[in-house]
């Protein structure tokens, strides 16, 4: 069901180039998830997605579950057919969304109680409950229900979340089918006792890849990467890698260095929507006053669709007249942006000269 083979290794670096096969296809890492929460990125198509270099995709469990229900989703034949995209899907558990629905639900060591944010009508999602709805909606990877917990978190506190974290993780395993394709996720918090009890704790179990949970919740970046520093060498080598909410293209960098696999971010199509564009030399916002007879594209070093057809100014234009052609165009070009650095990024990998690539990359990014 998951079967993850390293390909390439940089040699100054933790960098590693794969090939994740899965269910829905073969998925080349290091990549990028863009998010399709309710079943779809917005303003996209499934196969202007797929067009554009997308290998898969993160759905959210909770949210599906919710609307429009499970049950017509298995009988379209799983959520890749229901969202007519014929590639990967990872579903997150919902748990971070649970957490982030303050005063709406209620945690026990048996699972979360929750009012639905649609309708006010009450759920519980137990460990076995959310391993049952994955399943049903056929995707290619499950993430386990955990705690996640926001920064900055009291010692007693983040140690309550890791350790609910672990329950659910065997009680998730022992629900699961024979062929599962289980994901377990390491909390901890900024703590590095918990982190690498919860490390060893989650990476005892059988599991078919790690995440690793909680990270890009506010804290600094210096922080977040000390954590992955610390974390990777207790990760089984042979094992997909995945920090989940990370996506600003430097944290991605900085990452993919430290030997992590998989990414996903809202940032491109947020921002994309509000105004914000993502650009070799970093991240400009359309709106500005200065871009309004500007006539180059958005970044000339880009060819995406919108930087080959469309000027600064035109795109401000659209932006300031409240048309909704500009969120989606800004997102087109966001989007490509991703893919493309993660293009990049496999292929200095496979060439041995990615930790010169993420020096020069980082450097251009400061420049905005």
């Amino acid at each position: 069901m998951i079967d993850f083979t390293i390909r390439a290794k940089d040699k100054d670096s933790k960098a590693r180039q794969g090939d994740l096969k899965l269910v829905h296809g073969i998925v080349e890492t290091p990549a990028f998830m863009a998010v399709a929460t309710q079943a779809t990125v917005k303003t996209f198509s499934a196969d202007e997605i797929a067009d554009m270099g997308g290998q898969i995709l993160v759905s959210n469990a909770y949210h599906l579950y919710l609307r429009p229900g499970t049950e017509v989703i298995r009988r379209a034949g799983g959520l890749a057919s229901f969202m007519g995209w014929n590639r990967p899907i990872l579903t997150d558990s919902g748990g971070f969304q649970v957490y982030s629905l303050t005063g709406l639900g209620k945690v026990t060591d048996e699972g979360v109680e929750f009012q639905s944010h649609i309708d006010g009508s009450r759920h519980c999602f137990t460990p076995e409950k959310v391993v049952s709805i994955q399943n049903d909606l056929d995707t290619d990877i499950w993430m386990v229900l955990d705690q996640p917990i926001g920064y900055p978190a009291e010692h007693p506190a983040a140690v309550r979340s890791m350790e609910r974290t672990t329950i659910w993780a065997q009680k998730s395993l022992e629900a699961a089918p024979r062929n599962h394709r289980l994901f377990g996720i390491i909390q901890g918090a900024t703590y590095q006792d918990l982190r690498e009890r919860s490390a060893r704790e989650i990476t005892a179990f059988p599991f078919k890849g790690f995440a690793l949970g909680g990270l890009c919740l506010g804290e600094p970046p210096e922080l977040t990467f000390r954590i992955i520093d610390q974390i990777e060498p207790l990760l089984p080598e042979v094992k997909i890698r995945y920090v989940m909410g990370a996506g600003y293209p430097e944290d991605i960098l900085e990452m993919v260095s430290r030997g992590i696999d998989l990414f996903d971010c809202v940032l491109p199509t947020r921002n994309g929507r509000t105004g914000a564009a993502f650009i070799r030399t970093g991240r400009i916002n359309i709106r500005n006053a200065q871009y309004s007879d500007d006539l180059v594209p958005l970044d000339e070093t880009c060819n995406c669709p919108v930087c080959r057809k469309y000027s600064r100014a035109f795109l401000r234009h659209l932006f300031i007249s409240g048309e909704v052609l500009g969120p989606r165009l800004l997102s087109i070009h966001n989007l490509h942006f991703y893919y493309t650095l993660m293009r990049e990024i496999r292929q200095s990998i496979k060439e041995g000269t990615f930790s010169r690539y993420r020096e020069k990359r980082l450097k251009e990014l400061e420049r905005n």
